[in-house]
Protein backbone atom coordinates (compact mmCIF):
# COMPACT_ATOMS: atom_id res chain seq x y z
CA UNK A 1 0.00 0.00 0.00
CA UNK A 2 0.98 3.29 -0.79
CA UNK A 3 0.85 5.97 2.05
CA UNK A 4 1.98 9.27 2.66
CA UNK A 5 4.66 9.33 5.20
CA UNK A 6 3.36 11.22 8.06
CA UNK A 7 0.36 8.95 8.05
CA UNK A 8 2.52 6.63 8.43
CA UNK A 9 4.14 7.54 11.29
CA UNK A 10 0.81 7.65 13.23
CA UNK A 11 -0.74 4.27 12.00
CA UNK A 12 2.44 3.00 13.44
CA UNK A 13 1.73 5.07 17.14
CA UNK A 14 4.05 7.30 16.50
CA UNK A 15 2.47 10.34 16.93
CA UNK A 16 -0.79 12.33 15.68
CA UNK A 17 -0.26 13.47 12.01
CA UNK A 18 0.62 16.83 13.06
CA UNK A 19 3.79 15.82 15.43
CA UNK A 20 4.50 13.51 12.79
CA UNK A 21 5.28 16.66 10.43
CA UNK A 22 7.85 18.09 12.66
CA UNK A 23 9.50 14.67 13.49
CA UNK A 24 10.11 14.84 9.50
CA UNK A 25 10.73 18.09 8.91
CA UNK A 26 13.52 17.71 11.68
CA UNK A 27 15.04 15.03 9.94
CA UNK A 28 14.73 12.46 12.43
CA UNK A 29 12.69 9.97 10.02
CA UNK A 30 14.68 7.78 7.44
CA UNK A 31 13.16 5.62 4.51
CA UNK A 32 15.22 3.31 3.45
CA UNK A 33 18.29 4.71 5.44
CA UNK A 34 17.66 8.05 3.62
CA UNK A 35 16.31 11.13 5.80
CA UNK A 36 13.70 12.61 4.18
CA UNK A 37 12.13 15.67 5.48
CA UNK A 38 8.69 16.01 3.46
CA UNK A 39 5.55 14.74 5.17
CA UNK A 40 3.87 14.24 2.27
CA UNK A 41 6.50 11.53 1.03
CA UNK A 42 4.99 8.51 -0.25
CA UNK A 43 5.76 5.19 1.13
CA UNK A 44 5.40 1.62 0.41
CA UNK A 45 4.33 -0.19 3.37
CA UNK A 46 4.98 -3.56 2.02
CA UNK A 47 8.71 -2.45 0.43
CA UNK A 48 10.00 0.35 2.20
CA UNK A 49 12.02 0.59 5.74
CA UNK A 50 11.25 3.24 7.56
CA UNK A 51 12.76 4.33 10.86
CA UNK A 52 13.73 6.89 13.81
CA UNK A 53 16.85 6.57 15.14
CA UNK A 54 17.27 2.71 15.86
CA UNK A 55 13.56 1.97 15.70
CA UNK A 56 12.23 0.21 12.64
CA UNK A 57 8.47 1.19 12.23
CA UNK A 58 5.47 -1.33 12.12
CA UNK A 59 1.69 -0.63 12.09
CA UNK A 60 0.31 -1.57 15.67
CA UNK A 61 -2.83 -2.91 16.14
CA UNK A 62 -5.07 -0.39 16.51
CA UNK A 63 -6.43 0.44 20.11
CA UNK A 64 -9.21 2.77 21.71
CA UNK A 65 -9.28 3.37 25.19
CA UNK A 66 -10.78 5.11 27.77
CA UNK A 67 -9.48 6.08 31.08
CA UNK A 68 -11.82 7.15 33.97
CA UNK A 69 -9.10 9.25 35.25
CA UNK A 70 -8.50 10.44 39.37
CA UNK A 71 -7.66 13.89 40.17
CA UNK A 72 -4.28 14.59 41.20
CA UNK A 73 -2.91 12.51 38.44
CA UNK A 74 -0.68 13.95 35.07
CA UNK A 75 -1.79 13.40 31.71
CA UNK A 76 1.48 12.12 30.92
CA UNK A 77 3.35 9.17 29.67
CA UNK A 78 6.28 9.98 31.62
CA UNK A 79 7.22 8.66 35.12
CA UNK A 80 6.25 10.52 38.38
CA UNK A 81 7.25 13.90 38.76
CA UNK A 82 7.96 16.22 41.22
CA UNK A 83 6.17 13.82 43.45
CA UNK A 84 3.06 13.70 41.55
CA UNK A 85 1.81 10.50 39.66
CA UNK A 86 0.98 10.22 36.03
CA UNK A 87 -1.42 8.16 34.06
CA UNK A 88 0.84 5.59 33.36
CA UNK A 89 0.98 3.72 36.23
CA UNK A 90 -2.68 2.95 35.44
CA UNK A 91 -2.32 1.90 31.21
CA UNK A 92 0.72 -0.06 32.10
CA UNK A 93 -1.22 -3.65 30.65
CA UNK A 94 -1.84 -1.94 27.61
CA UNK A 95 0.73 -3.47 25.47
CA UNK A 96 0.33 -1.07 22.28
CA UNK A 97 1.57 2.51 22.82
CA UNK A 98 -1.18 4.50 23.08
CA UNK A 99 -1.36 8.24 24.01
CA UNK A 100 -3.52 10.76 25.60
CA UNK A 101 -6.02 12.36 22.53
CA UNK A 102 -6.35 15.81 24.68
CA UNK A 103 -5.52 16.35 28.88
CA UNK A 104 -7.02 16.70 31.49
CA UNK A 105 -5.57 19.09 34.30
CA UNK A 106 -3.41 17.66 36.96
CA UNK A 107 -6.79 18.52 39.58
CA UNK A 108 -9.34 17.79 36.79
CA UNK A 109 -10.81 14.21 36.96
CA UNK A 110 -12.98 11.88 34.45
CA UNK A 111 -12.85 10.63 31.31
CA UNK A 112 -9.94 10.50 28.84
CA UNK A 113 -9.92 9.12 25.22
CA UNK A 114 -6.20 7.11 24.85
CA UNK A 115 -5.54 5.61 21.40
CA UNK A 116 -2.22 4.70 18.89
CA UNK A 117 -4.68 5.76 15.91
CA UNK A 118 -2.93 9.22 15.15
CA UNK A 119 -5.72 10.19 12.49
CA UNK A 120 -8.73 9.61 15.31
CA UNK A 121 -6.59 11.24 17.59
CA UNK A 122 -5.89 14.18 15.29
CA UNK A 123 -9.71 15.10 15.00
CA UNK A 124 -10.83 14.70 18.22
CA UNK A 125 -8.69 17.71 19.39
CA UNK A 126 -9.02 19.35 16.05
CA UNK A 127 -11.99 22.11 16.69
CA UNK A 128 -12.93 22.08 12.94
CA UNK A 129 -14.96 18.77 13.67
CA UNK A 130 -16.84 20.38 16.74
CA UNK A 131 -16.88 17.41 18.90
CA UNK A 132 -18.16 18.68 22.20
CA UNK A 133 -16.34 17.92 25.78
CA UNK A 134 -18.93 17.74 28.36
CA UNK A 135 -17.60 18.60 31.60
CA UNK A 136 -19.62 18.45 35.15
CA UNK A 137 -18.46 21.65 37.09
CA UNK A 138 -18.72 22.82 40.40
CA UNK A 139 -17.87 26.77 40.27
CA UNK A 140 -17.81 28.93 43.89
CA UNK A 141 -20.82 30.99 44.27
CA UNK A 142 -24.78 31.07 43.43
CA UNK A 143 -24.27 31.47 39.81
CA UNK A 144 -27.90 33.43 38.53
CA UNK A 145 -29.65 31.84 35.31
CA UNK A 146 -28.90 35.85 33.83
CA UNK A 147 -25.48 35.28 34.69
CA UNK A 148 -25.49 32.20 32.29
CA UNK A 149 -27.12 33.12 30.20
CA UNK A 150 -24.49 36.15 29.30
CA UNK A 151 -22.22 33.16 29.22
CA UNK A 152 -23.99 31.57 27.13
CA UNK A 153 -22.80 34.16 24.02
CA UNK A 154 -19.55 33.70 25.23
CA UNK A 155 -17.21 35.20 27.28
CA UNK A 156 -14.00 37.40 25.81
CA UNK A 157 -10.75 35.69 27.59
CA UNK A 158 -7.42 36.70 26.54
CA UNK A 159 -6.84 34.54 23.92
CA UNK A 160 -10.08 35.02 22.07
CA UNK A 161 -13.50 34.49 22.61
CA UNK A 162 -14.93 31.57 24.33
CA UNK A 163 -18.24 30.23 23.46
CA UNK A 164 -19.43 26.78 25.19
CA UNK A 165 -21.24 24.34 22.59
CA UNK A 166 -23.95 24.54 25.99
CA UNK A 167 -24.52 25.08 29.59
CA UNK A 168 -26.66 24.60 32.06
CA UNK A 169 -27.10 24.65 35.72
CA UNK A 170 -27.87 21.04 37.28
CA UNK A 171 -28.51 22.24 40.95
CA UNK A 172 -27.01 23.58 43.90
CA UNK A 173 -24.62 22.14 46.39
CA UNK A 174 -24.59 23.94 49.88
CA UNK A 175 -23.51 27.97 48.05
CA UNK A 176 -22.03 27.03 44.95
CA UNK A 177 -23.47 25.86 41.90
CA UNK A 178 -23.42 22.69 39.61
CA UNK A 179 -23.60 23.27 36.03
CA UNK A 180 -22.93 21.22 32.72
CA UNK A 181 -20.57 23.32 30.27
CA UNK A 182 -19.78 21.77 27.14
CA UNK A 183 -16.45 23.02 24.10
CA UNK A 184 -15.50 21.45 21.36
CA UNK A 185 -11.96 23.55 21.58
CA UNK A 186 -9.67 22.60 24.11
CA UNK A 187 -7.70 25.64 25.15
CA UNK A 188 -5.43 25.34 27.79
CA UNK A 189 -7.76 25.85 31.35
CA UNK A 190 -10.34 26.73 29.26
CA UNK A 191 -13.18 25.98 31.58
CA UNK A 192 -11.52 27.51 34.63
CA UNK A 193 -11.06 30.57 32.76
CA UNK A 194 -14.16 30.49 31.13
CA UNK A 195 -15.96 30.78 34.92
CA UNK A 196 -13.52 32.55 36.72
CA UNK A 197 -13.76 35.95 34.11
CA UNK A 198 -17.45 35.76 35.19
CA UNK A 199 -16.31 35.40 39.10
CA UNK A 200 -17.19 32.27 39.71
CA UNK A 201 -13.94 30.03 40.17
CA UNK A 202 -14.14 26.30 39.74
CA UNK A 203 -13.62 24.05 42.59
CA UNK A 204 -14.34 20.68 41.02
CA UNK A 205 -14.05 19.52 37.36
CA UNK A 206 -14.96 16.41 36.12
CA UNK A 207 -15.11 15.01 32.14
CA UNK A 208 -18.11 12.89 31.44
CA UNK A 209 -18.15 12.78 27.94
CA UNK A 210 -16.14 13.15 24.49
CA UNK A 211 -18.61 13.19 21.42
CA UNK A 212 -20.97 9.87 21.97
CA UNK A 213 -18.28 8.34 24.27
CA UNK A 214 -19.49 8.61 27.68
CA UNK A 215 -17.58 7.81 30.83
CA UNK A 216 -21.03 5.84 32.04
CA UNK A 217 -20.23 3.84 36.22
CA UNK A 218 -16.43 3.26 34.73
CA UNK A 219 -14.73 2.99 38.14
CA UNK A 220 -12.10 5.87 38.96
CA UNK A 221 -8.62 4.63 38.06
CA UNK A 222 -9.75 2.19 35.66
CA UNK A 223 -9.76 1.99 31.58
CA UNK A 224 -11.58 0.14 28.86
CA UNK A 225 -11.35 -0.38 25.33
CA UNK A 226 -14.23 1.03 23.34
CA UNK A 227 -17.03 -1.60 22.06
CA UNK A 228 -17.72 -1.38 18.59
CA UNK A 229 -20.64 0.40 18.13
CA UNK A 230 -18.98 3.46 19.99
CA UNK A 231 -15.83 3.64 17.99
CA UNK A 232 -18.71 3.60 14.98
CA UNK A 233 -20.62 6.67 16.64
CA UNK A 234 -17.26 8.29 17.73
CA UNK A 235 -15.82 7.45 13.61
CA UNK A 236 -18.88 9.19 12.07
CA UNK A 237 -18.63 12.40 14.41
CA UNK A 238 -15.38 12.99 13.33
CA UNK A 239 -16.53 12.31 10.12
CA UNK A 240 -14.85 9.22 8.36
CA UNK A 241 -16.50 6.91 5.80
Amino acid sequence: MIIRLNRYLSICGVSSRRKADRLIEDGRVRVNGVIVREPGYRVDTDKDRVSIGRRVLKPQKKRYVILNKPRLYLTSLGDERDGKRSIRELIRDIPERVYPAGRLDYDAEGLLMLTNDGEVANRILHPRYKLPKVYLTLVKGALSSDVLEKGAFGIKLEDGLARPDWIKILGKKNDNTVLEIAFHEGRKHLVKRFFKSMGYPVLRLKRVAIGPIRLGNLPRGKWRDLTPEELEALKRSLGFK
